[in-house]
């Protein structure tokens, strides 16, 4: 694999500090809202983000 410019590690940091916050966000939602179908709309989103998340910390060898 080609090494990572620094400009491309501070820009897949700073993709890594979103997913992991929408990420977090979206899975308190999912536990404090009352409405089912919204509460597994939050889990799906946390979930896609988390993913997200984790292939990005891929790229960078974490």
């Amino acid at each position: 694999m080609q090494e990572l410019t620094s400009k491309e590690l501070e820009l897949i940091s700073d993709a890594l500090t979103a997913e992991g916050l929408i990420c977090k966000k979206a899975r308190v939602y999912s536990k404090t809202l009352t409405d089912v179908d919204l509460a597994q709309c939050m889990t799906k989103i946390a979930d896609e983000h988390e993913q997200r998340y984790n292939a990005l910390l891929n790229l960078i060898g974490g």
